[in-house]
């Protein structure tokens, strides 16, 4: 039985708590939270309750640990793990900073302790099979990508004022998953430009925006996203996986290479029938579909798989660090309204980390 402590008891600490009761290999350890909810839940589930995540982790001993508390304390809270040589599975952004961020990878890596960043869409078997595709070779070499994510928040989402202020928008929140797995399946990004806009709620944050990629690679790409926006086009509905919305198939990525094309989630492949024909020839359409599992069953089985040191983190703080660092320099180029690097964002970080 792996033992895992559960840092954090809100929305999504709340999901974990019950996939780990549920998974036959797992119990929960202890629940960490300061607040009255976290205790309660820790006493309906007859497990130990703790207001700090250092004597929690002192106290429980877990082989393994969950963070998700609020992002500015994912840092002292995966160091605190690593310290302990306790692995972790930090919830999305790695951090909150991207010199934090390169603060966890760079105590990871030094004291050998696995960190696993919960972009959990790299294990959603929509996700999965893309890269199984582009992997095999059945798209060629890639040409080009385009992608949206467009959802209507309620006007009560807005009730809070972060969520009013700059990082509260869907930047931060929600890009953040689009741009892993662009890195996932398409490569490393080289430089970002972007437009972002507050014209329908009048919002000192965006409430839309639209960016352009250049990989390093080669592959261009474009994307467009909005939390103002009424559609199917989002891989929360798409994809059938999230934990809070109908699913609704179709497609929310395309993905075009020199032999073929494929859209996700619905998971088509289009390609002509011989190499030789080309743009004024009809085109076939072959289903390349996932495996039928479960998006957050698989990254526990994963996150298990990485406590026992079976297996490197799918997603390594330094790749989260890389997925942080993209989605900032998206924020920072229109903001400033320019070209960001990656290289920038990166190097800027390593030295505030060292300061």
């Amino acid at each position: 039985m792996i033992r895992i402590a559960l840092l954090g008891a809100g929305l999504i600490g709340r999901e974990h708590a019950a996939l780990i009761q549920a998974h036959p290999g797992t119990g929960l350890a202890a629940i960490c939270d300061p607040s009255p909810a976290g205790k309660a839940l820790a006493d309906t589930l007859g497990v130990p309750h703790f207001a700090d995540y250092a004597k929690a982790l002192d106290a429980t001993r877990p082989d393994g640990a969950i963070i998700a508390l609020p992002n500015r304390l994912h840092e002292p809270a995966a160091l605190a793990c690593i310290e302990r040589g306790i692995a972790c599975l930090v919830e999305k952004p790695v951090a909150d900073t991207v010199a934090a961020g390169m603060r966890i990878a760079q105590a990871s890596e030094a004291r050998g302790v696995p960190v696993l960043v919960g972009h959990h869409r790299r294990h959603s078997p929509d996700i999965r099979a893309a890269k199984k595709s582009i992997a095999a070779g059945e798209l060629g070499d890639l040409v080009a990508v385009n992608g949206m994510t467009l959802f209507d928040k309620p006007d009560a989402y807005f009730q809070a004022e972060w969520r009013r202020q700059p990082g509260g928008g869907p930047l931060l929140i929600n890009l953040i998953h689009d741009i892993d797995a662009l890195r996932h399946l398409i490569g490393e990004i080289e430089s970002v430009r972007a437009f972002t806009s507050s014209a329908t709620r009048g919002f000192v944050v965006e409430d839309t925006a639209s960016i352009a990629i250049r990989f390093r690679n080669g592959v261009l790409g474009s994307f467009v996203i909005s939390d103002a926006a009424v559609s199917p086009w989002a891989w929360e509905y798409c994809s059938g996986q999230a934990l809070y919305h109908p699913a609704q198939p179709g497609p929310c990525l395309f993905i075009a290479g020199r032999k073929a094309a494929l859209s996700v989630s619905d998971m088509y492949l289009w390609r002509h029938a011989s190499q030789d024909e080309h743009w004024q020839h009809p085109l076939l359409r072959e289903h390349r579909p996932g495996d039928g599992s479960r998006t957050y069953v698989n990254q526990l089985d994963h996150f298990i798989a990485v406590i026992r040191r079976e297996v490197e983190p799918l997603i390594s703080a330094r790749d989260g660090l890389a997925t942080l660092a993209a989605t900032l320099a998206i924020e920072t180029a229109a903001r400033e309204d320019r070209t960001v690097t990656l290289d920038e964002m990166l190097g800027q970080a390593a030295e505030r980390a060292v300061a």
